[in-house]
């Protein structure tokens, strides 16, 4: 059950990400359409389709793949690729939410900026990127990261979780008119705090065998982490 679960998250994780990737090439298509023609609804259906459709692939997909890395031994910080794609993720949620939906609400009163379809193009030049990431999983390992801890797959209730937050999310979107991803970042900090928590207890413990018993044996191999 544990496993299906998680599956059915990786499978929601890259639909909205497919999804995401979509709707940015559409968005550019719009774009570049109204800044030729001058054709004000090409700007209006643009922000419909970012306020509307976009934004909650590109909520949902952020949260199932900040959720896949919580939830399972390869964390946040432990291997490049993630890392990369973390970093990435932040930088288009801030750029999206912040300065393109603000432009495009500005496009729509007939101030029309040529960073628009450049930043566009940008979202879906990284949303590409971080497929590849995924796929080729490069650099190995973080310096930092302790090799002996690993954390485990977290809990079937805990994936079940993750897919029914989206679901609540959309719903008060809808009634509120507004995308509302308050409850997938409350579970993502609270989650991500909690497993931290116990990343460096197991780390400890990790540290501390052969002290608190007595010394290890030399050459004796460490155990491994549950």
């Amino acid at each position: 059950m544990q496993k299906r679960a998680r599956t059915l998250l990786v499978w929601l994780h890259v639909v909205t990400s497919v999804g995401w990737l979509s709707q940015a090439v559409a968005l550019l298509a719009l774009l570049l359409y109204g800044m030729r023609s001058g054709d004000v609804n090409a700007f209006k259906m643009a922000r419909y389709l970012d306020h509307n459709v976009l934004a909650i692939m590109a909520n949902v997909s952020a949260f199932s793949g900040f959720m896949l890395s919580a939830t399972t031994p390869w964390g946040y910080f432990r291997h490049w690729w993630v890392l990369a794609k973390f970093v990435i993720t932040i930088i288009q949620l801030h750029i999206g939410i912040f300065v393109l939906s603000g432009n495009l609400q500005d496009a729509m009163n007939g101030h029309i900026t040529m960073w628009m379809p450049v930043g566009t193009a940008l979202m879906i030049s990284a949303i590409a990127f971080q497929a590849w990431l995924s796929v080729a999983k490069p650099w190995g390992r973080a310096p930092w990261a302790d090799p002996k801890v690993k954390l485990p797959t977290a809990s079937t209730a805990t994936f079940v979780v993750a897919l029914v937050v989206p679901v609540i999310d959309f719903t008060i979107g809808l009634r509120m008119g507004n995308p509302m991803p308050m409850t997938m970042l409350i579970i993502v900090i609270a989650y991500s705090i909690r497993r931290a928590a116990r990343g460096r207890r197991r780390s400890s413990d990790a540290s501390g065998r052969g002290t608190s018993a007595g010394p290890a044996r030399r050459g004796a191999t460490a155990p491994s982490p549950r």
